[in-house]
């Protein structure tokens, strides 16, 4: 009985054994089968740096009121070209009744003082003419009555100004608004009726219109701090519209700020580009676009896909493993250069014609997913 025990465990050990050998073959054969292999090779390699930001006119001017009151007359209208010295609107004026008042008590005032200086310049006169009061006691009396006569014209003046915006008759006038540059009209804010604020040293006032010149189009946008220091001025750059499929333009790199701003929890800078518009391209101001900056090339370096690096966990450093036999490899350290994302340069650990491992390949079953969703 014990012998026909011994023999049963035997074979129940043996029937184990094989199993177990052939999961391991299997598996290893499965190891063979899902790793495929590539090889290094020569490119180019370029780097860029793309930044985000606007297109917008270099010379772009606010048109701002210099006396309060009320929209009248707007002769333009928005996309409208205009030359130097257009009339764009024309405001109406309100005054404020205390002032008109204060204004006619002034000019009352002035009268009356106006009046008795020439009662005493008419008397001082006929005296002087008789010889009977010397030329000083006269001059004296004539500059009193000149100076009441300057005054009762300024009081006149100022009292024209508040009611109508405008010394009558001038040849300026603060209710009559101009284009002080030639350009498109790009924003009219206000509309006829609105009421409009001056412009002084406590006060912005009211932006009438806002005109640019289109003939000269400046890029501005942001880099993050790991581009910027690659970055100088007067350097050839791309700036890609968008809204107008995508067309490129030549520009130069005019400004580069010193100073980041943190956003979103990154250091941004500011640049700046003149561009090169087309005179058939009808560009408008606030265009989205990119800048694409050529940072660094190299033609003709070996390289690899960059999907095919892995990284020590420990250390960090990049490594790929090399194929030495059937369904086996070998670790080895290597040395980067550039990198454009796509593909990565290799200074030193591998050699033309090694078979590198493709680690991350996506599984079958990864495979008939993805195609699946991209068939619904």
């Amino acid at each position: 009985m014990n012998k026909t025990v011994k023999i049963i465990l035997g074979l129940v050990a043996v029937l184990l054994l094989i199993f177990v050998l052939k999961y391991f073959m299997d598996s290893n054969s499965k190891a063979i089968e899902d790793f495929k292999v590539e090889e290094p090779f020569y490119t180019t390699i370029k780097t860029k740096a793309v930044a985000t930001g606007k297109l917008n006119p270099e010379e772009e001017v606010e048109l701002k009121p210099q006396i309060s009151g009320i929209i009248d007359k707007i002769f333009v209208e928005e996309g409208d070209i205009v030359k130097k010295g257009d009339l764009i609107a024309t405001i109406r004026v309100v005054p404020n009744e205390q002032s008109l008042v204060q204004a006619q008590s002034r000019i009352a005032t002035s009268k009356l003082s106006f009046d008795n200086a020439k009662i005493q310049y008419d008397r001082d006169k006929a005296l002087f003419d008789k010889g009977v009061i010397s030329k000083q006691d006269f001059e004296n009396t004539e500059l009193s009555f000149n100076q009441a006569k300057e005054s009762l014209g300024q009081s006149q003046n100022d009292y024209q100004i508040i009611k109508k915006g405008s010394i009558s008759g001038g040849s300026s006038a603060n209710t009559s608004i101009t284009a002080q540059i030639a350009g498109t009209i790009l924003e009219i804010p206000v509309r006829e009726g609105d009421q409009v604020i001056e412009s002084n040293n406590f006060n912005d006032g009211t932006t009438i219109a806002t005109i640019a010149d289109m003939s000269f189009m400046i890029f501005e946008g942001k880099v993050d701090e790991a581009e910027v220091g690659k970055l100088k001025e007067g350097k050839d750059i791309k700036v890609v519209l968008g809204a107008i499929n995508a067309k490129e333009f030549p520009a130069k790199l005019t400004f580069v700020a010193p100073k980041g701003v943190e956003e979103n929890g990154a250091v941004q800078f500011t640049i700046k580009a003149d561009v090169n518009i087309d005179a058939g391209t009808n560009i408008r101001a606030g265009y989205s676009a990119n800048a694409e900056i050529d940072l660094e090339g190299k033609e003709n370096i070996f390289a690899i896909k960059e999907s095919l690096l892995q990284f020590d966990r420990i250390t960090d450093k990049p490594f790929v493993e090399i194929q030495t036999g059937e369904g086996k490899f070998k670790k080895k350290d290597v040395k980067l250069g550039i990198s454009d994302g796509i593909n990565v340069e290799i200074l030193d650990g591998i050699e033309k014609g090694d078979k590198i491992k493709v680690w991350n390949k996506a599984s079958k079953d990864d495979d008939e997913d993805n195609q699946r969703r991209r068939n619904n």
